[in-house]
Parts: C-alpha cells; sequence; structure tokens
C-alpha cells in the first residue's frame, strides 16, 4: 500500500500532467483561472446549514456543489432541482469516486476551487490522489472529468439519491427519475457497463490510464432524455471539441468586460458579477417560452423572470452574451397583453403568472445596450412595435387626470400591487397612497401621486424609441411629454427631486433613491444638480458609508434593514454615481464608486454578491447570487475613470 506522502508525491506529479490550471498553475491563455475561488459555493447537502448557492452555467436547470472538506463526499455534491416548484436534491453525489480496490477506502481532501465555468476538487487515499473537474457542455448536460495518479481499477457510484427517486440502467446510462418527471443520467462511454445495486448503481472502470469522462445529465421530461442521450456517446469519445467551446465562451466573456486599467481586485469584482449572471441564465422551460436571467437561483421564489429585472441583466449582459440579452427581452414580451402592457412576473407554470401590475419601463435601455453592441438595427425593428405599444399603455392606462405625468397602479385596484409595480414593493414615499380608479377601464387604478422616476424613465424611452424610428425611417407617433418632467419633479425649496401628489400638487417630502433617475436618465438641469449636491453629498442623508440609500439616513422612518426603507440597492446607487458622472462630478463619481467596490462586505472575496446591503456597514442583506446587483457592478465597473 503507498504512503501518503508517495501519495503527495504522485498528485504534484499528476497537477503538472493532467492540466496546467490547477490550483498554483493556470494556462495563460484561459484568464478564468486567474479568478480561482470566484465564489464560495461549498455545500454538503444533509449538513445543518443552509445551502446558498450552486454552480450551474450554460442555461441548466441543474446545480452543483463543492463539498464541505469538514463533511468530505468525493465527487461534486448534486444535482440539485432549481425550477421554483421542485427544489430538490436529486443525490447527495451523483458521483462519488474512488479505487475498486477499496472502495470503502477514506479519502482525504487537497484542494477545491469554483473557477469561472468550472469547478475542481482533488482527494487523496491510501491508494492514491484523484483529480475531478466539473464543466457544463449545454444547458442540460455537464462534463465530469476523472483523473488518477495510478492506473488502479476506478468504481464509481451515487450517494444518497433524493426522496422518491428510482435508479435503473438502461445500456450504459444510469437513469434516476423523480415522480415529478425530472431525470438525472450517468451516461459513461462505450465498454463501461454500470450495474444495478438495489436503488443505486456502481461502475467499474478498468485501469484507466487517461481521463475518465462521464456525462452528468439533468432532464425536466422523457421526451427531453429520449432525444437528449443519443448525442452523448460521441460527445464521450471526443469530448475535446465540447471543453473548447465552453473554454471559448468563458474567454469570450471575460475578454469582453475585462479592462487592462484596473486593479486585480476590481477586475475580481467584475468577473464575479459576471458569474453571477451566468448562474442565473436558464433555458426555456415550460412556460418560459424563450431563455432568460432569473433573479437568484439561490432563493426559490425569485426563479422566474421579472420586467424590470429582466431589463436591467440585458443591459448587463448586452456586452459580453447580447444573444442570451436579446432572448431575455423576448421572454417578457412573449406575455404582452393586448392592450400593451407587459406584465410583472412570469414563471415556468404560467398560472402563477403576476399580471396585477407591471414594472418600471427601462426596456428601451436595454435594447439600446443591445444595439450599441451588436449594431443589431433587425433586432431594434423586431421589438419597436411592442415597445412602442408598452410605452403608450403607461399614458393611456396610468395617467388618472390625462395631464401627460403617470402614476405606478394595478390592475385590480390594489396598493399592494401598485407599490410592486414601482418595484420599490415597501417605499415611504408610498406609506400615504391611496389609490384610485381610472375612468373608462375595469382594469386601470393609479395611486393618487405621480412618481419623478416613472416619469423620468418614460422620458428616457421616448427618446430611445424616437432613435429607434429614426434608424427604421419611421414616424414616431406617441406621446412625449419629456419637457416637462424635470422642473414638474423638482423642488425648489429643498432642492429635490420629489413624487407629487394628485390632489393639489404638493411633494411628497420624503428624499429618497427616486430622486437620483432625472440624473441617470439626463432630464434635470445642470442647475438642479448642482442644487442637489448639498444634499447629496450630506453624511447624515445620502453620503453614506455605503453611498446613496433607498432613504436619506436621517430621516425618522429609516430601517437598516427595511428593504427599500432604508438599505443601499446598487440599481439605486449606480443611477447615483452615474447621475453625477452625467453632470461633470466625474472625480466625486470615482470615489463613491471605490466605496462600493472596498466597501462592501464579501464582494472581493468568495462572498456572494447579494440583494440590498447595509447602509453604514456594508453588510450582507437580503437574496444572495443578485443578477441585478451584479448587472449594476459590472456598469461600475465598466463607467470608472470616464
Amino acid at each position: 500500500m503507498k504512503t501518503k506522502l508517495h501519495s503527495f508525491f504522485l498528485f504534484a506529479l499528476l497537477a503538472a500532467g493532467f492540466t496546467a490550471c490547477t490550483p498554483g498553475t493556470k494556462n495563460k491563455a484561459e484568464r478564468r483561472y486567474d479568478f480561482a475561488n470566484i465564489l464560495d459555493i461549498a455545500y454538503t447537502p444533509d449538513t445543518l446549514h443552509r445551502c446558498y448557492g450552486w454552480f450551474t452555467d450554460a442555461g441548466s436547470w441543474m446545480g452543483f456543489t463543492l463539498p464541505e472538506k469538514e463533511q468530505w463526499v468525493n465527487g461534486f455534491c448534486g444535482p440539485f432541482s432549481l425550477d421554483m416548484f421542485r427544489r430538490q436534491w436529486m443525490a447527495q453525489s451523483a458521483a462519488v469516486v474512488s479505487f475498486a480496490s477499496d472502495a470503502q477506502g477514506v479519502f482525504v481532501p487537497d484542494s477545491t476551487c469554483y473557477y469561472p465555468g468550472e469547478l475542481y476538487l482533488s482527494a487523496h487515499s491510501d491508494n492514491g490522489s484523484i483529480v475531478q473537474r466539473l464543466n457544463f457542455i449545454s444547458a442540460s448536460t455537464a462534463l465530469l472529468r476523472i483523473k488518477a495518479d495510478t492506473a488502479e481499477d476506478l468504481l464509481l457510484t451515487g450517494s444518497r439519491w433524493g426522496k422518491d427517486v428510482t435508479v435503473n440502467i438502461e445500456q450504459n446510462s444510469v437513469i434516476a427519475r423523480h415522480p415529478s418527471g425530472e431525470c438525472v443520467a450517468m451516461t459513461f462511454a462505450p465498454g463501461v457497463a454500470p450495474t444495478l445495486n438495489g436503488n443505486n448503481y456502481t461502475a467499474l472502470i478498468r485501469s484507466p490510464r487517461e481521463t475518465v469522462n462521464v456525462a452528468i445529465s439533468f432532464f425536466t421530461s422523457e421526451k427531453e432524455m429520449t432525444a437528449g442521450l443519443p448525442a452523448l456517446p460521441e460527445m464521450l469519445n471526443n469530448p475535446a471539441p465540447a471543453l473548447q467551446a465552453n473554454s471559448e465562451r468563458w474567454e469570450g466573456y471575460l475578454s469582453k468586460i475585462l479592462r487592462n486599467d484596473m486593479k486585480p481586485e476590481y477586475d475580481r469584482i467584475a468577473v464575479k458579477a459576471v458569474t453571477t449572471l451566468i448562474s442565473n441564465w436558464r433555458t426555456h422551460r415550460g412556460g418560459l417560452l424563450h431563455e432568460g436571467i432569473v433573479p437568484s437561483h439561490a432563493v426559490g421564489y425569485f426563479v422566474g423572470f421579472w420586467a424590470w429585472d429582466s431589463w436591467r441583466f440585458s443591459a448587463g449582459t448586452a456586452k459580453f452574451d447580447p444573444e442570451l440579452a436579446k432572448n431575455n427581452i423576448r421572454a417578457m414580451f412573449d406575455y404582452q397583453l393586448p392592450d400593451g402592457m407587459i406584465i410583472d412576473c412570469i414563471y415556468t407554470d404560467p398560472s402563477e403568472n403576476n399580471a396585477r401590475d407591471s414594472k418600471p419601463p427601462l426596456v428601451c435601455w436595454a435594447v439600446d445596450e443591445i444595439f450599441t453592441h451588436t449594431n443589431d438595427t433587425a433586432f431594434v425593428a423586431e421589438m419597436y412595435p411592442q415597445l412602442l405599444s408598452y410605452y403608450k399603455w403607461w399614458y393611456e392606462k396610468r395617467d388618472h387626470n390625462h395631464n401627460g405625468i403617470c402614476e405606478y397602479g394595478s390592475t385590480d385596484g390594489t396598493l399592494e400591487a401598485a407599490a410592486w409595480e414601482s418595484g420599490m414593493d415597501n417605499a415611504i414615499r408610498f406609506d400615504d397612497a391611496v389609490m384610485l380608479k381610472n375612468e373608462g377601464y375595469e382594469d386601470a387604478w393609479s395611486t393618487d401621486q405621480e412618481s419623478v422616476d416613472l416619469n423620468a424613465y418614460l422620458a428616457l424611452e421616448c427618446k430611445l424609441l424616437k432613435k429607434f424610428a429614426g434608424l427604421l425611417d419611421l414616424p414616431f407617433e406617441a406621446p412625449d411629454y419629456s419637457a416637462q418632467v424635470a422642473d414638474y419633479f423638482f423642488d425648489k425649496e429643498m432642492n429635490f427631486f420629489f413624487d407629487r401628489r394628485l390632489k393639489d400638487g404638493s411633494f411628497i417630502r420624503e428624499p429618497g433613491c427616486e430622486a437620483y433617475t432625472p440624473l441617470w436618465t439626463q432630464i434635470a438641469t445642470q442647475q438642479q444638480v448642482d442644487a442637489m449636491l448639498p444634499m447629496l453629498q450630506d453624511t447624515a442623508k445620502f453620503s453614506t458609508y455605503i453611498p446613496f440609500p433607498t432613504i436619506a439616513a436621517d430621516n425618522p422612518k429609516y430601517n437598516p434593514r427595511g428593504y427599500w426603507r432604508g438599505p443601499i440597492w446598487l440599481d439605486q446607487t449606480y443611477f447615483a454615481i452615474r447621475g453625477l458622472r452625467n453632470y461633470g462630478y466625474h472625480k466625486l463619481a470615482d470615489e463613491y464608486t471605490l466605496q462600493v467596490f472596498d466597501r462592501l462586505n464579501g464582494l472581493q472575496e468568495g462572498a456572494p454578491i447579494h440583494e440590498n446591503y447595509g447602509t453604514h456597514t456594508g453588510e450582507r442583506l437580503k437574496a444572495p447570487h443578485f443578477s441585478w446587483s451584479s448587472s449594476h457592478l459590472l456598469m461600475m465597473y465598466d463607467d470608472y475613470g470616464k
């Protein structure tokens, strides 16, 4: 039996020979290996703490974790079903690897790593060392690569199959079925004959001298599995093209977003943001008719597509994956109503869709970002009629007194849905709002206040629709009230932007993040922005430890954990910083950007990007692995120093 010292020596040779990108070394041609442990996703199922995220890629509906070193399983943990309605571990590990001569041998972990687009682990026993890697080659399949430092037989088996999962053998695939219709298939190269062992399998691989390849596939139905399995043997015999495609895709992402003039720690933030967005990418399934990006794969109730979330994700991904950005927009417009409304959110089960409200109109911005990076006028032409219809809908069903200034509202008359429509669900500015029925419609209600952010967004949408019409040589035939928005909402006594009450036109003087929007959309005048600066730079109000909270920090109603009543939301912080930059305050904008980059807890380490953060602490609050925070961090990274 080999000594542990001998095993370590052989493992060192293996690390140099099996691949040039193990921890401590890297393939210079692939930048992903510059970003080791980009996210901490160590979790062994059945431990007592909560799992905070998975490795997933290519639009897949399955995810994996790295095993915890303290509760080691010698294989990647999972797959986990990432659907909102069937979130479950299909197995603790679908492929646990050991040496056949000592199948019960104890493996000691050496290292684990999450690179962008790849998982890595290595471990040793008295018999030798084994390295494993996992890459997604498609939305349905991940390729497991196994390499040992000795030519001893290897044995693979599953560990702790999930509740109600039944395991069978079909040719050289192990099929694990769940009553929901979801299936996991473990497919081995020709010559490997797995055998059934109760409700589990074993697969003996004789004296492998080369890398062992195993396909781990996840299918949502038998039909999908029947269509997907036949292509796997050829891929297993020649995995190089699939791995090359994975490598080129990730190198493409990073080469498009990374700058040559940023510190490594800030590059890491940008790469983490891209990794987060891609981990939240889901291919079409059920009622989701196009691929798109979910807000957070780590939080079950966020596994669907939301309107203004989708616009942000598309704007963020336009630079490095414009096709995904396009489909993310198409997915929401698949459910556009006849009157032009885009509904709040959609799911794999359409009966769960929410059509009680819409979301703030930012979609033309997203389309314009895609056009900026692609010059794709065909996509603009495809979307233009639908964009125009959605824009007109606001003035038709959300302008209570027909003065060209819109309000947030709902289709069912509830204030709850109207607040959702603003995207700022429990914002202080809506505390005293009431609902008003809009004349002539059964499905149109408005709050009794006109919102500055909504009308600033609409002004930007109008500007971009005019641009699109010019590109397409079409007349622009829609309302345009852009010129009146800034003056209408600017309070000259307080030198700040506020919502206004319908009944008397009075300002709702609760200084909050909605005031950043006129700066971002560039409808404010230079004089207005100059006048706002003292309040924006007040450390008791908005120039806080992490800058630009959702409400002035000295407001008596401020709540440090109050969702939209205090914490930092990075989209709003971005609007403020970019807004300052728009009006010539570049140095100040850069200083605030570095406060974000340097002070958010865990941002430069392995912690996930969160939905919101503590204003005075930078602590992580709601929803890890959050896509829109990631999108706006990418935008801050791209804007810095410009």
